[in-house]
């Protein structure tokens, strides 16, 4: 069952990436976390290790095909999260789980808030 569940959480992610160009751990840590019961940082962790090919490459593909990438932006984001991801992940490694996942709660909470209120 417990893998019939991964799968669920994977399903559901690419899904949500493919539609709104997020990435999918908005739902696959809180899946991780809430319905496998992983600790916050392995499922940052898990997340990362499992975004890196198939939405990195694949999404990428289909909306460059369609002509809806803006390569130079892409580049010049890419480089601000080489640096982003290494000094987000050590300041993660400093937190406790309960604060790592009550942050990254909160992150979630402003951003629903902040894309209902925006007109």
């Amino acid at each position: 069952m417990t893998w019939v569940l991964v799968a669920a959480i994977g399903f559901a992610a690419g899904i949500v990436s493919g539609l709104f160009g997020v990435g999918g751990a908005i739902v696959i840590i809180p899946g991780l976390v809430l319905l496998l019961g992983m600790s916050q940082h392995a499922a940052n962790g898990t997340s990362l290790a499992a975004l890196l090919l198939p939405v990195g490459l694949l999404g990428t593909i289909e909306y460059y095909r369609r002509g809806q990438v803006n390569v130079p932006y892409a580049v010049v984001i890419a480089a601000g999260l080489l640096l982003g991801a290494l000094i987000g992940a050590r300041l993660a490694g400093s937190l406790s789980d309960l604060t790592l996942r009550r942050a990254f709660g909160a992150f979630l909470l402003l951003v629903a808030v902040r894309l209902l209120a925006w007109r």
